[in-house]
């Protein structure tokens, strides 16, 4: 370990700088939202949505409606931000997701090198066969919250936690 702290508190938020920048979104609709198998990278074999790095001078939200329309050769439509997450691992890999949640979609959700679509009502989301923080923070998107959460990682293993809504108007 090369001194990271493993622990939410012990680490000092306001000056943490990302190593690189992700998005995730989701398509929510009649009761369903669109989850994928990730195939590669981060997260490879893991059940999440469509996302991934952002490009430079890329917008957030550009590059989630991008990922989905690479990962799934489809187009979200009425997207919204949802949620951000800061991830630190132990490795010293720094991780800012934007979260977005859409509510539909042009085409068709197709399989392709990068991801496998799956939908699943909403009251069956697989949190067995996601990353461990999802279960926090996942139940808020679904009901239009919007949120923060902030997690220390060793490898796939979840050390600590928050996750804050925010507040109701």
């Amino acid at each position: 370990m090369n001194g990271v702290p493993r622990t939410v508190a012990g680490i000092d938020w306001t000056a943490w700088r990302p190593t690189e920048r992700a998005t995730l979104l989701f398509i929510i609709r009649d009761g369903e939202v669109l989850l994928i198998r990730k195939k590669t990278g981060l997260g490879a074999g893991k059940v999440n949505g469509p996302g991934g790095r952002i490009e430079p001078g890329e917008t957030d939200e550009a590059g989630a409606v991008r990922e989905v329309e690479e990962e799934l050769l489809i187009t979200p439509t009425g997207v919204r931000k949802a949620g951000e997450l800061h991830f630190q691992f132990t490795d010293g890999y720094a991780l800012h997701g934007a979260v977005y949640a859409a509510t539909g979609f042009t085409g068709t959700p197709t399989e392709t090198r990068e991801a496998a679509p799956l939908w699943y009502r909403v009251d069956a989301v697989p949190y067995d066969d996601m990353w461990a923080d999802d279960r926090l923070w996942f139940p808020l998107m679904l009901a239009g919250r919007e949120f923060a959460g902030w997690f220390v990682f060793e490898g796939d293993s979840m050390l600590d936690a928050r996750v804050a809504p925010a507040p109701l108007d």
